[in-house]
C-alpha cells in the first residue's frame, strides 16, 4: 500500500529523525492508489480538519472565494402530469451566459412542503436521461416524487443541454485558474440547490443529494461544501481504491495529502448512505471504508445515522440499489413509520425530445461559447483579487494553491556544512549547504542547487543556508499526477518555506531571502506567504506574472486563480 510506506516515513521524522528518502519522489499517489481513512480522536481534531478540507476543495474547484450568486433567471417550462407526478424542462443561468439544463419531478395529489432532492448522473451515453437495467436516472427520479420528494435532475458539464464546454478538458493555462469541469460542476450543484430551496414547495430543512459515479462524485463533494445539504446517499464511488477516472472528478490540488474517504466523510453528523456494488471499485466498502467513515460519526454519538448497503451488480443505480435509497430517505427525510413499503413503481419513459430542454429551441442570446466561460471565468477572478483588501485572505489564497505550510518543527541531520532538513510527521528531504556565524542569517538560493550558491557565499561571515530546491525525477504520467501531487515549483515553495522556518529557529530576528536568477520567482512566492520577518532579494526581470510566465517559469495550478503575481507583490510590499 503507497500510501502506508509514506506514513511509515512520516513516523520516523516524527521523532525528530529525517528520513533516509523523499517521501514525495518514492511514492506518487494517483487516483489507483490504495488510500486509508486517517483516525481522528475527538469531534475537534475532525472539525478543524474538516476547515481545512472545505477550503482545500474549494481551492481546487476555483471557487475560493465562492463567486457572486448572480440571478438565476429559472425557466421552467413544457410540464406533463402523469397521474401522481410532474416532469418540466428547466434551464438555469448558473453564472452569467452560462447555463445548466434539466428536469423538475414533482408530487402531484399531495399538499404541502416537499423534501428537495438533487440528482446528479454518472458518466452514461444519455447522461441525466439514461434509461437501462443498469442504471435509469429518470425512474429514480420519478419514484422519488412519486414518494413525496421535488427531484431536480440535471446535467454534468458538456452533456446534453449544458454543451457550452467540452466535457473533458484542462490545458495547462486554465488549470492556473483553477477552471476546469470540476469547478464548474461544483458551482453548478451549488447554485441548482439555491434553485432547489427557492421554489414554493420545497421545504428547505430538508434537501437531500444523490448521484451515482461520477454523479457520486458530485454528490459527496457538494455535501463537504455545503452545510444545507442534510441527507446524502453517494453510489458507487466512495472507495479507497478508485478515485475517480475523469477530469470532472479531479481538480489539480484537490487529493493533496487526503482521498474520497475524508471528503465523503465530511458529510458528518448528518444522515448518509453509502451504496456499494460487488463488481466495481466499491467491492470492500462495508469491511473498509463504511467502519472508517462510521468512526467520524461516532465522534459525534451519531452512528446510526450513517448505513451501508452493497448490491451484487456491476457498477449502477439499478433498480435494487434504487430502492435501497428510497428506503433511506423515506426513514431520514420522510420520517416514514414503515420505510421498508417504499419499492420502485413501474414509469412510463418519455420520449428524450420531451425531456431534452433545447430541442427544437436556441439557447438564450447570451450564451457564452467555450472561450468566453473561460474568459469570463478570468475575469471574475481578476476582480474578485483586486478588492481583496485583507492581506491574510490572500496569503491563504496562495497557500493553498501551493499546497504549502509553515513547518511547526523542522527535523535536521548534520554532516559538517552538508545539511539535510525534513518537516516532521512529512517524510520530506532538503539537502543543504550550511555554515554559522554572526548576524543577519542569509538564505540563497540557486536554480542549480547549493553547489551552484557555494561560490557566491563563500566570504560570508555571518550565518548562510544554501539549499537544493526540489529537483527530483517523478513519474508524473500517473493519471490525474496532479490531483494528489503539487507541481515541482510547488515543492520548491515549500523547501524554501522549510529552510526559513529552520533558520528562525535557530536565529531569532530578520532573515535575509535571496534567489538568484530563475529561482528569483521561487523565493517571490515563498517570501509572499512566510509568517517571517524577511528582506528579500530577488531579480524578477523578465517576469511580469503573465500566463505564460507562469507556464515557463512557475506553473503551479491555481496560482493565478488566486492572485498570482499581484498577491505575491502585494504581501512583500514590493507593489510598484
Amino acid at each position: 500500500m503507497v500510501r502506508f510506506a509514506c506514513l511509515l516515513l512520516s513516523a520516523t521524522a516524527a521523532f525528530g529523525q529525517v528520513p533516509s528518502v523523499d517521501c514525495r519522489v518514492s511514492n506518487v499517489p494517483h487516483t489507483k492508489t490504495h488510500f486509508t481513512m486517517p483516525v481522528y480522536k475527538t469531534s475537534a481534531e475532525w472539525e478543524a480538519r474538516k476547515a481545512q478540507l472545505r477550503k482545500q476543495i474549494l481551492s481546487a474547484a476555483g471557487l475560493l472565494p465562492l463567486p457572486e450568486k448572480t440571478p438565476l433567471n429559472a425557466k421552467i417550462f413544457g410540464r406533463i402530469e402523469r397521474g401522481d407526478y410532474s416532469v418540466e424542462k428547466v434551464y438555469l443561468e448558473t453564472m452569467p451566459g452560462f447555463y445548466l439544463g434539466g428536469n423538475l419531478y414533482r408530487p402531484l395529489g399531495k399538499s404541502g412542503k416537499f423534501p428537495g432532492v438533487l440528482s446528479p448522473h454518472g458518466h452514461w451515453l444519455n447522461g441525466r436521461l439514461e434509461h437501462q437495467p443498469l442504471i435509469s436516472a429518470p425512474a429514480r427520479a420519478i419514484n422519488l416524487a412519486r414518494q413525496g420528494h421535488v427531484v431536480f435532475s440535471y446535467d454534468m458539464v458538456g452533456i446534453n443541454d449544458t454543451n457550452q464546454t467540452p466535457h473533458k478538458f484542462e490545458e495547462p493555462v486554465q488549470q492556473l485558474w483553477s477552471f476546469g469541469p470540476f469547478g464548474l460542476q461544483l458551482w453548478d450543484s451549488i447554485r441548482a440547490l439555491d434553485f432547489l430551496e427557492s421554489l414554493p414547495d420545497v421545504d428547505r430543512q430538508r434537501l437531500a443529494v444523490t448521484g451515482e459515479s461520477g454523479g457520486g462524485t458530485q454528490t459527496f463533494t457538494l455535501a463537504a461544501v455545503d452545510d444545507r445539504i442534510r441527507y446524502d446517499a453517494p453510489v458507487n464511488m466512495v472507495s479507497g481504491i478508485m478515485q475517480g477516472g475523469c477530469f470532472c472528478e479531479n481538480a489539480p490540488g484537490l487529493r493533496f495529502d487526503t482521498s474520497n474517504l475524508e471528503i465523503a466523510a465530511m458529510m458528518a453528523p448528518r444522515p448518509m448512505l453509502l451504496v456499494s456494488a460487488t463488481g466495481d471499485w466499491t467491492k470492500n466498502v462495508p469491511k473498509e471504508e463504511f467502519p472508517a467513515i462510521r468512526h467520524i460519526y461516532e465522534l459525534y454519538g451519531r452512528a446510526d445515522d450513517i448505513e451501508v448497503v452493497q448490491i451484487d451488480a456491476p457498477h449502477n443505480y439499478n433498480k435494487e440499489s434504487r430502492e435501497a435509497v428510497y428506503r433511506f430517505f423515506s426513514k431520514h427525510v420522510l420520517r416514514a413509520p414503515d420505510a421498508g413499503k417504499f419499492k420502485e413503481k413501474s414509469s412510463h419513459m418519455e420520449p428524450l425530445k420531451d425531456l431534452l430542454v433545447f430541442y427544437g429551441r436556441t439557447m438564450p442570446e447570451n450564451a457564452l461559447s467555450y472561450e468566453g466561460v473561460f474568459a469570463q471565468w478570468r475575469n471574475t477572478c481578476r476582480r474578485q483579487i483586486e478588492s481583496t483588501r485583507d492581506a491574510e485572505t490572500l496569503r491563504a489564497g496562495l497557500l493553498l494553491a501551493l499546497g504549502a505550510e509553515w513547518p511547526s518543527k523542522v527535523a535536521s541531520r548534520r554532516d559538517d556544512q552538508h545539511l539535510i532538513l525534513s518537516r516532521e510527521g512529512k517524510g520530506d528531504l532538503v539537502p543543504g549547504l550550511w555554515k554559522e556565524g554572526s548576524g543577519v542569517p542569509l538564505l540563497v538560493v540557486h536554480p542549480d542547487g547549493a553547489a551552484a550558491a557555494s561560490a557566491l557565499i563563500a566570504n560570508e561571515k555571518r550565518p548562510v543556508l544554501a539549499i537544493d530546491a526540489f529537483a527530483a525525477k517523478r513519474d508524473q504520467q500517473v493519471k490525474h499526477f496532479l490531483t494528489f501531487n503539487r507541481s515541482d515549483d510547488a515543492n520548491r515553495g515549500q523547501d524554501i518555506l522549510t529552510a526559513l522556518a529552520f533558520l528562525q529557529s535557530k536565529y531569532k530576528g530578520k532573515i535575509e531571502l535571496q534567489g538568484i536568477g530563475k529561482a528569483g520567482v521561487w523565493c517571490l512566492f515563498a517570501a509572499a506567504v512566510a509568517p517571517a520577518d524577511l528582506k528579500l532579494t530577488v531579480d524578477l526581470k523578465g517576469f511580469s506574472g503573465s500566463d505564460e510566465d507562469f507556464l515557463k517559469q512557475f506553473f503551479v495550478p491555481g496560482i493565478q486563480r488566486a492572485g498570482g503575481m499581484q498577491a505575491a507583490l502585494r504581501l512583500t510590499s514590493k507593489a510598484r
